[in-house]
């Protein structure tokens, strides 16, 4: 599921980065004096302006949603769970196998050999 939710998550953030570089900034309707206002005639005599906000504006409130949702996964994984796989090393000390915890006391220090070595 956190994973189904992540991958919205990036194409929304794809699909609204292409949203706001498509949008034109205040200082655009000087051009359209000259002869440049022609390409908003897909959307109508408004131009794209309604459009384009709008559909900003929902894909921002989708973002803000998915960024919430991965924030609570995020910090649901760091908990422990109420039931479930007890700790491995719980596991091993109950079969009786050895860890790496329990290591002879006389051993502590001691130099590993090689063998084959002609030191």
């Amino acid at each position: 599921m956190q994973v189904a939710i992540l991958m919205i998550h990036v194409a929304i953030a794809i699909a609204l980065v292409v949203l706001i570089l498509l949008q034109q900034g205040k200082g655009a309707e000087a051009g359209a004096a000259f002869g440049g206002g022609a390409s908003q005639t897909v959307f109508g005599s408004r131009g794209s302006g309604g459009f384009l906000s709008k559909s900003t504006a929902i894909l921002a409130a989708a973002f803000f949603a998915t960024s919430l949702t991965l924030a609570y996964y995020a910090s649901q994984a760091g908990q422990a769970p109420e039931a479930g796989i007890p700790d491995s090393r719980l596991i091993e000390q109950q079969r009786g196998i050895p860890t790496l915890d329990d290591t002879p006391s006389g051993m502590d220090n001691a130099a590993p050999v090689l063998e084959g070595s002609d030191d």
